[in-house]
């Protein structure tokens, strides 16, 4: 699927080999870890992390695979995996001082996994210097993957995509706000002004998907507030590259190891605008 002139960007042959290796590593983990066990889960292939958050045999043996897959292919740099860093306190700290780092989300969706939908995906992000350069996010079920480099642009199956660009009212707008996070004044306010806005959807709780919606024209927005880096990173890059605006709601730039909260994504800059103003705007409603 990967066509060299336009996926590989500027970065040469080298990180085109890198995009290749990467997205074979996801689609063994796969293959291998996630896939033979897709609506057969056993009982204790599945345990609950925190209150609302599940863990299967699936994340953490994708995550292992992912892991090793990635330290032999970058010497040197640290993984940040979502199962191992979660709990552990230090393994942030390590990770926001490396200088080159891979994050990796080994099952985004794995609560839509545990009920046997089939909305999930593997993703990959290497930082540099605190900056996310290349992501990777794979539908394990259609192989369809999104890939983006810094720079060099966003692709669906090797495809340039581009979100649209068509400034909208803001009662044209539809996309998903996860209110879960929020906090209570703000969820409070949303609530009140979300029949401003065509739609409200449900979203799919999957980053992995809800990003590639937005540049393939389904939806036009995301809000999302607790904004882990192997939930993120991956889609933010890719959203940017395909030129959709990427930012903390208050407008300040969304990096990944920043500790910050909130993440507004909308499909161009004018609609981005629209968005930030209904939910700072604490008069309407």
């Amino acid at each position: 699927p990967w066509h060299s002139a336009s996926a590989s960007g500027g970065g040469g042959r080298e990180d085109f080999r890198m995009e290749e290796k990467v997205t074979e590593l996801m689609r063994q983990a796969a293959r291998q870890a996630i896939l033979p066990r897709f609506r057969l889960l056993r009982a204790e292939d599945i345990e609950e992390k925190s209150p609302g958050e599940t863990v299967t045999a699936a994340d953490r043996e994708a995550e292992a695979l992912l892991t090793a897959g990635l330290q032999a292919l970058l010497p040197g740099a640290l993984v940040m995996g979502e199962e191992a860093t979660s709990m552990q306190s230090q393994r942030r700290i390590d990770a926001a001082a490396a200088s080159e780092l891979w994050v990796v989300d080994p099952l985004d969706g794995t609560a839509n996994f545990v009920a046997g939908s089939p909305i999930f995906a593997v993703m990959v992000a290497l930082i540099r210097d605190g900056e996310t350069v290349m992501s990777w996010m794979l539908d394990p079920l259609t192989d369809t993957l999104a890939f983006a480099k810094k720079g060099a642009g966003a692709y669906l199956d090797g495809q340039r995509v581009h979100a649209p660009q068509t400034p909208l009212a803001l009662e044209q707008l539809r996309g998903a706000i996860f209110t879960r996070f929020l906090p209570p004044a703000l969820k409070t306010h949303i609530e009140a002004c979300q029949g401003h806005l065509a739609q409200v959807l449900p979203g799919m709780r999957c980053s992995g998907h809800e990003y590639p919606a937005i540049a393939q024209g389904r939806q036009n927005f995301v809000l999302f507030w607790r904004t882990e880096p192997w939930d993120h990173a991956p889609g933010a890059l890719f959203m940017a590259e395909a030129g959709a605006h990427v930012a903390r709601p208050d407008g300040s730039p969304y990096r990944p190891l920043d500790g910050g909260q909130g993440l507004l994504v909308a499909d161009n800059l004018g609609n981005w605008n629209l968005l930030a103003q209904l939910l700072s705007d604490r008069t309407i409603g």
